[in-house]
Order: structure tokens, then sequence, then C-alpha cells
């Protein structure tokens, strides 16, 4: 008898470690997923960036085994410019994020003044 309630108890626990353990993997695959669509949308924001001292304006996208990259480069008047790019993970889970670029060109200088991180 006690041998039975010893198999439940360590059944009931090995079922607790797996519980666990599936919810750390989707933890895990959430927060890589995340990380991976921050990295996109900045390599948007560079790729349209490229030309910004010669361009008046620049629209990129790509797509890769990651995710797919969209990026958009406005120049305003007085110097001003606009970046706004978009990253999407593909896989089990998917993540997008954006972020948003705005700042200064001083003759060759480009100066960053704040940028605005979205999910």
């Amino acid at each position: 008898m006690l041998a039975l309630v010893l198999a439940v108890l360590y059944f009931g626990l090995i079922e607790l470690l797996m519980i666990d353990s599936a919810r750390e993997l989707s933890e895990a695959r959430r927060f890589r997923a995340r990380i991976m669509a921050e990295t996109l949308a900045e390599n948007g924001a560079e790729l349209a960036a490229r030309e910004i001292i010669t361009q008046p304006s620049a629209h990129v996208t790509a797509q890769d085994w990651q995710g797919t990259i969209e990026g958009h480069m406005v120049k305003k008047s007085g110097g001003q410019f606009e970046i706004t790019a978009a990253g999407t993970t593909t896989g089990l889970t998917e993540s997008v994020a954006r972020v948003r670029v705005f700042g200064q060109i001083y003759g060759t200088e480009v100066r960053i003044q704040y940028t605005i991180h979205s999910y």
C-alpha cells in the first residue's frame, strides 16, 4: 500500500516538473522572438538610413529565415529626418517590434535626437 502511495506521489511530481518545464520553454520562445523582432526592427532602421545624406527618402524590405524587415526614411525641412522600421519574426512564436528614430542632419553629420520602441 505504501509503495502505491509513493508511486502516485512520484508520478505527480514528475507531472509537475513537466508542466513547469513546458511553461519555461514557452517563456523562452517568447523572449527569443521579442529580442529577434527588436533586432530586425533596428536592422530595418539601419538599412533605411544607409543613404540618409544623399537621398531624400528610402524604403527597404527584406526577408530571411528569421523574419521580415521593413524600413522607411523621410527627410523633412530644416534637415530633420524620421525613420520608421518594423521587424516581424517567423517560427513557432511570432513577435512584432517597431522603432521610430528622429534626428537632425547638419551637412554630413547625422545626430539622432531620440528613438521610440514599441511592440
